[in-house]
């Protein structure tokens, strides 16, 4: 009688690779309704339009960098590599949950306004830039909640995600938020 054999987990490779093709998936989709979209300049933000409602999504837009911000803070404190801070306290990585479920909820209008209102554009390369990290972030977002949830991980993936949700965030900001709010 031989030795019963265990099932091994799914290889290491296979969830980074699933999360790399949701990513690309959800980009990809956005990307495609953004270009196909017929875009309505006279949409509104909370009932604000043109430069106003721009003015709304550029202030919204730092408060999502902020809180970017505050999630990396926490992520390097949940896995000891913020300076000096020790090991996080219990709360820490509820704290992390719920910023990020704020981000996401706040992240919402703005980008529903930008899809709709602006649609995917390419004329200039700030807009482009812009319009294209939209699209990759929420790519990343589906990426980075989908490998949260596996066991078997790298321990590079976690990382690579959220540090890719903090950059996407910081290029958002600056190629809009930062541009509207010193135009004179």
């Amino acid at each position: 009688m031989g030795a019963a054999r265990t099932m091994s987990p799914r290889p290491v490779w296979l969830r980074p690779a699933m999360a790399a093709g949701l990513a690309l998936a959800v980009a990809v989709a956005l990307y495609a309704f953004g270009r196909i979209h017929t875009p309505d300049y006279a949409g509104s933000l909370f009932g604000r339009r043109g430069d106003d409602a721009n003015l709304l999504k550029a202030q919204l837009g730092t408060a999502l960098l902020g809180l970017a911000l505050y999630q990396l803070i926490l992520a390097l404190w949940m896995y000891r590599r913020l300076p000096g801070a020790g090991a996080a306290p219990r709360p820490v990585p509820l704290a992390h949950r719920i910023g990020g479920a704020v981000l996401f909820v706040l992240s919402l209008p703005v980008a529903y306004h930008c899809i709709t209102t602006y649609g995917v554009q390419l004329d200039n390369a700030r807009v482009a830039l812009h319009s294209l990290a939209g699209c990759f972030f929420y790519g990343a977002f589906a990426a980075k909640v989908l490998l949260v949830r596996s066991r078997y991980l790298p321990a590079w993936a976690l990382p690579v995600a959220g540090g890719t949700l903090v950059t996407l965030i910081a290029i958002l900001w600056s190629s809009a938020a930062l541009w509207q709010l010193t135009q004179p």
